[in-house]
């Protein structure tokens, strides 16, 4: 998500790093509020809750993105939501995987055709598809 904040992804299962995602998302709404958090974006106040609860709530890429951009030391959401999937394509470069390779890799939980588009933006991706994505490319990359 945010470039040099999960180095470790490869380390994790999918879930525990969406979990981890979602802990980082916490820590901005317990820094800033849950009502600044819920001003500043299109956020149900009721997911955000959710997650400064601890609970990992479905969200989107893009969604987790427009939270941590209520920080102001941190880039706006739209720069946010490209460095994380910047970081997918560039992991996949340096880990030699094209998108049949990678959705062989994560079980075809998604198609080929899929994880393109959402790894260009084209579509929405879940934060638990970025979990997936991001989790086994940094594993081949060792």
């Amino acid at each position: 998500m945010l470039r040099g904040a999960f180095e470790n992804a490869g380390e994790h299962t999918p879930e525990s790093l969406q979990t981890a995602y979602a802990d980082r998302l916490a820590a901005t709404i317990e820094s800033l509020g849950l009502s600044t958090v819920a001003e500043q974006t299109d956020i149900d106040a009721d997911r955000l809750r959710a997650l400064a609860d601890g609970e990992v709530p479905e969200m989107t890429l893009e969604e987790a993105m427009e939270v941590l951009a209520t920080d102001d030391e941190l880039p706006d959401a739209e720069t946010l939501h490209a460095e994380a999937r910047d970081i997918l394509l560039m992991g996949m470069s340096m880990a030699v995987l094209d998108v049949e390779a990678l959705a062989s890799g994560v079980n075809d939980a998604m198609e080929p055709r899929e994880i393109q588009q959402k790894v260009e933006g084209r579509f929405p991706m879940t934060l638990a598809e970025y979990a997936l994505l991001h989790s086994y490319i940094e594993r081949r990359k060792r």
